[in-house]
């Protein structure tokens, strides 16, 4: 299994040199307090690695923290039902 996500991650490591590479028109940028040229195929990389990053960080505050803490809750905060109520709710084996 390693290997197969090895071969993935190298494949899109690829296709980023490539889509860079074939994208070398170059660009001005203006920011509104700044400005900057660039390459198009460099700019659209890293906008794009920063969306992800944004938009994993928006799914983590917005999910999954909540998920742990519902998870997890702290001594003096139970949300969620104890291990004695759930234990009642078990459908015996058979």
């Amino acid at each position: 299994m390693r290997v197969i996500k090895a071969l993935v991650a190298l494949c899109f490591v690829a296709m980023g040199l490539v889509f860079g590479a074939l994208n070398r028109q170059p660009v001005h940028i203006d920011l509104w307090v700044a400005s900057a040229n660039s390459r198009l195929g460099l700019l659209l990389l890293v906008v794009l690695l920063l969306g992800a990053f944004l938009g994993g960080l928006v799914v983590t505050a917005g999910v999954v923290w909540p998920l742990r803490r519902r998870l997890h809750p702290s001594s003096g905060n139970p949300s969620g039902p104890d291990s004695s109520e759930l234990a009642h709710t078990r459908e015996p084996r058979p």
